[in-house]
C-alpha cells in the first residue's frame, strides 16, 4: 500500500471515531481536516476522507477550508475514497450528502475517485451522493445502524485495498 492517511471533519465525534477505525484497520494516521496542509495532500498518495452530513445535506463545516487546501495542493495523481455518516431516518432525505460536495471538489481537482458502494440494504429516501445507482463512497449510519457499520467498514476496505 502506498503512503495512505484519513482525514475526517467531525463535529459530534461520529466521523472521527469512524476515521479512527478506518485508519485502525489499515494501519495508517488519521487526522481533523483543520489538521490538513497543502504539504499533508502532497506527501500522500492516497486520501481516505470522510465527512459528516449537517443542515440540507451540507458537509462538515470544517471542510470548507478543507476543500480550499485540497483544490491548492492538486489531486492530479492522487487516489482518493470517501466515506460519510447520515441519519438515515431523520435526514432521510439528504442522507450522508456531504459525500457529494467532497467528491465534487477531489473531482474538479483531478483525484482518482475509488469506493463506490450500492444503494442495496440502506433506506433512505433520497441522497445527492447516489450517483448512476451507487453512493460516491461509503456511507454509513452509527445512529440508527450502529449495528451494520463494522461490516461495511470492513466490506469497502476489502473492495478499495488492492487500488491503495
Amino acid at each position: 500500500m502506498k503512503k495512505t492517511i484519513v482525514i475526517y471533519g467531525s463535529s459530534t465525534g461520529t466521523c472521527e471515531s469512524i476515521a479512527e477505525a478506518i485508519a485502525k484497520k489499515l494501519g495508517v494516521e488519521a487526522i481533523n481536516v483543520t489538521d490538513m496542509t497543502e504539504e499533508t495532500v502532497k506527501s500522500h498518495d492516497n486520501l481516505i476522507l470522510g465527512t459528516s452530513t449537517w443542515g440540507a445535506g451540507d458537509m462538515q463545516d470544517d471542510w470548507y477550508d478543507g476543500v480550499t487546501v485540497l483544490k491548492d495542493a492538486g489531486l492530479q495523481g492522487k487516489t482518493v475514497a470517501i466515506f460519510g455518516c447520515g441519519d438515515s431516518e431523520s435526514y432521510s432525505d439528504t442522507f450522508c450528502g456531504g459525500m457529494h460536495e467532497l467528491y465534487d471538489a477531489c473531482k474538479e481537482a483531478g483525484a482518482n475517485i475509488i469506493g463506490s458502494v450500492s444503494t442495496d440494504g440502506y433506506t433512505y429516501d433520497d441522497s445527492e451522493s447516489v450517483v448512476d445507482g451507487k453512493f460516491v463512497g461509503l456511507a454509513l449510519d452509527d445512529v440508527n445502524e450502529d449495528d451494520q457499520t463494522e461490516g461495511r467498514i470492513d466490506a469497502w476496505l476489502k473492495e478499495i485495498t488492492p487500488a491503495l
